[in-house]
């Protein structure tokens, strides 16, 4: 909708910015990465491709992918001196809060803090992929009173994420499906969460502060969180029928379902929702255990048939979340974890040619 002066609510369709790292294309149902389509890319790169993709530009070979996964492990563990701001977050914060505190915390560690040259941003984005499965999961175990979680070294990037969250070490099926949705998060154009980084870094802040003005946007209910509220509806009931009386009630009720639509997509099913519903399929098999896919399944039926709305990917992803045994509130910080990717990539962007952002605005108050 545009009304006078050019005023276009929530800036629909408006262009923000020239970018060189993604696009949604919907007609031709394509996330595009750097040239890339990243459903082809879901289905045989890893969440280090695609980081690298992000960030230099390029698929990586092995071995510049082994070597990247070489230096990140480098940082899998925070300074000594940052640990004990985890015993000071409050007992029941969200894990979001918590993590955007210690984001902001570590500018205080960066010894050149105030240099934002390309190369320097892309190691501080390396050093805070390393650190970041650390911050997630401690900041969630602070605040529900548990003992700080170590990461192993000898694991993997998502192997390593998943073992901290867990304690155990992943099968090879559960490191592959948990890789694959860090990958699928990991950069999606410019939603609210992107833009808000993309503002904050025009005014030449630095990187730490872009990310925790990124983190506290999509911290907000209406751009985050919708996995976590999807995974408390599917617990509501315990079984499909359950399940398609819950929805229609809530329907009946005028309530916001969660997970269906996109602002982006509008009639057409998020092509990665694809990905994590043929995940949660193969996680069922595993289980011979096929509930959570049917309830979803029914859900997916009724608000195509009675809304016209289709899964966004939160949809079918928090299910997959908690057959990897995964807590509900940490749904949403991995979320960010893996878009700190796409997320460095444009604040690099943005202050490699930068113009600041300063909008007008149409004025609706008194005469004067």
């Amino acid at each position: 909708m545009r009304t006078s002066e050019g005023f276009v609510p929530g800036l629909d369709g408006v262009i923000a910015a020239r970018t060189e790292i993604s696009f949604l294309d919907v007609d031709r149902e394509k996330i595009v990465i750097r040239g890339e389509d990243l459903i082809a890319l879901a289905k045989d790169k890893t969440y280090f491709d695609v980081v690298h993709l992000l960030l230099e530009g390029y698929i990586p070979s092995q071995e510049e992918k082994s070597s990247l996964e070489d230096n990140i492990k480098g940082y899998y563990s925070l300074p000594e001196d940052t640990l004990p701001v985890f015993n000071l977050l409050p007992k029941g914060m969200h894990p979001m809060d918590g993590m955007r505190t210690v984001i902001s915390l570590l500018a205080g560690y960066d010894t050149d803090l105030e240099n934002r040259s390309n190369k320097e941003n892309k190691q501080r984005a390396y050093e805070l992929l390393g650190q970041l499965p650390f911050i997630t999961v401690n900041s969630y175990f602070a605040t529900e009173g548990k003992a700080i979680a170590s990461p192993d070294e000898s694991l993997g990037y998502s192997a390593n994420f998943l073992y901290m969250i867990t304690g155990k070490k992943p099968s090879n099926l559960e490191v592959e499906i948990f890789d694959q949705l860090l990958l699928l998060y990991s950069e999606h154009e410019m939603p609210n969460s992107t833009f808000a980084s993309r503002v904050i870094a025009s005014t030449n802040a630095d990187m730490y502060g872009a990310l925790t003005g990124a983190i506290s946007s999509l911290n907000g209910h209406l751009h985050g969180g919708a996995n976590e509220a999807v995974m408390y509806m599917l617990q509501e009931v315990d079984s499909v029928d359950g399940f398609e009386a819950l929805i229609r009630h809530k329907l009946q009720n005028k309530e916001k379902i969660m997970g269906f639509g996109h602002r982006v997509y509008m009639k057409k099913m998020d092509p990665r929702a694809t990905i994590t519903k043929e995940a949660l399929r193969k996680l069922c098999e595993r289980d011979n255990d096929d509930t959570l896919l049917k309830m979803c399944e029914a859900g997916e039926e009724i608000m195509r048939e009675e809304k016209g709305l289709y899964p966004n990917l939160d949809y079918y992803a928090a299910p997959v979340y908690w057959k990897l045994g995964i807590p509900i509130p940490l749904y949403t910080p991995i979320f960010f974890s893996a878009r700190t990717a796409g997320l460095a990539a444009h604040i690099i962007e943005q202050h490699d040619n930068n113009r600041i952002f300063r909008p007008r605005v149409e004025y609706t108050g008194k005469s004067y």
